[in-house]
């Protein structure tokens, strides 16, 4: 959960003397071994606050790979609910040059990448200080209640907090603050982006006209929901991946998803977990000329793999059980092996012990299911 800050933790942070700490302190370890040293150094400079300077000082450095605040103020489960620049960067131009209403603007992370003249609320008074103070003066700022609107006629984002009354995180719409179909409700009149886990099943929000499951350098990020003039005419999923140095694609269930199921060939490919969690493999299978091993399956294959990923050149395959897969990697001398599992229930880490490698080679197994066959498949991995 982090350290609680206060209203009064705030103030002094953003106070001179405040300052004059953080910057002081700015070179500590911050590790747990240095600990004792750091409290007491902390301590002596900032005797009433210091748990507050520590605080800030760890989760400055958290930040820095996250968001635009070098010197920002930040809560902890604010900073790990954030969302990543180039994130917010993406899903604020949907909103063209249109004032947009976050109504859930926690620290301003996402208020932030969002049109000039675009306003923020929140009722945490603590968040809302330190949204204050990330964003200076470019951002007007209320406090107030999600569910019950302050603005007309503008375009509203929502990021509700996804962690029960206990603070364990929460998978459930229902326990969000604020609930996603009190959101809904709250903004049937307007068009609504309301931004999830990548984990959340979409079915239960069926008043989203569009959901966008987004990676950024091969890990899901988030989902976002769409409504009304933000969300694609004749599209109900997209999955967006974007890289940290600048490249991007898209891809829609309005695109083509004819594609065949074939035996393996010559490459093996994990389209990207957004790809897989927007239910699009088939059509990513069709964009690129591959075919699925099997239908239920999200692994593609096919004889050249899409440019600008991680392919898996196929050196055989074969039924799966433990006694054959060891005899075949005896035979390819492996002794670094990397296993991918999809549907079949083994443990990566159980198995590796029990293959007992001893090789040199470095290689790749990949075990799956093809129809009722468990299947391996040796390869080495690429960037294509």
């Amino acid at each position: 959960m982090g350290y609680a800050f206060s209203l009064d933790d705030v103030a002094y942070l953003r106070s001179g003397a405040g300052c004059a700490a953080l910057s002081s302190l700015s070179r500590l370890a911050l590790t747990p071994a240095s600990r004792l040293p750091d409290v007491a150094a902390a301590r002596r400079v900032a005797p009433d606050h210091f748990a507050a300077v520590l605080e800030t000082l760890l989760l400055r450095r958290k930040a820095a790979s996250k968001v635009d605040f070098p010197d920002g103020l930040f809560t902890d489960d604010a900073l790990q609910q954030a969302t990543p620049r180039q994130v917010a960067a993406h899903r604020a131009e949907r909103f063209g040059d249109r004032v947009t209403h976050d109504v859930t603007c926690s620290i301003g992370a996402d208020l932030a990448a969002l049109p000039a003249g675009s306003i923020g609320s929140d009722l945490d008074p603590v968040r809302l200080a330190m949204a204050r103070h990330n964003l200076g003066d470019s951002r007007t700022l209320l406090r107030a209640d999600a569910l019950h609107p302050v603005s007309r006629d503008v375009p509203v984002i929502a990021d509700p907090a996804r962690r029960d009354s206990t603070g364990r995180r929460t998978w459930r719409p229902s326990d969000f603050a604020p609930p996603l179909d009190a959101l809904a409700a709250a903004y049937a009149d307007r068009d609504l982006a309301v931004k999830c886990a990548p984990g959340v099943d979409f079915t239960v929000a069926p008043w989203a006209d569009e959901v966008e499951l987004v990676s950024l350098d091969g890990q899901v990020r988030e989902a976002c929901l769409w409504t009304g003039g933000l969300a694609t005419p004749g599209v109900t999923r997209r999955a967006s991946v974007l890289h940290t140095g600048g490249a991007r694609w898209t891809i829609t269930d309005a695109d083509p998803d004819d594609c065949p199921v074939t035996p393996p060939a010559e490459w093996l490919i994990d389209p990207d977990g957004a790809v897989v969690r927007a239910g699009l493999v088939r059509h990513y299978a069709a964009r690129h000329g591959l075919a699925q091993l099997d239908e239920r399956i999200a692994y593609l294959t096919g004889p050249t793999p899409p440019p600008g990923i991680r392919a898996f050149r196929v050196v055989e395959h074969g039924h799966y059980n433990e006694k054959s897969l060891r005899a075949v990697l005896r035979a390819h001398h492996v002794g670094r092996l990397e296993i991918l599992v999809r549907g079949l229930d083994v443990d990566p880490n159980t198995l590796r012990r029990r293959l007992k490698l001893d090789g040199t080679a470095e290689a790749t197994v990949v075990l799956t299911r093809i129809g009722r066959t468990p299947t391996y498949l040796l390869a080495h991995a690429q960037r294509t």
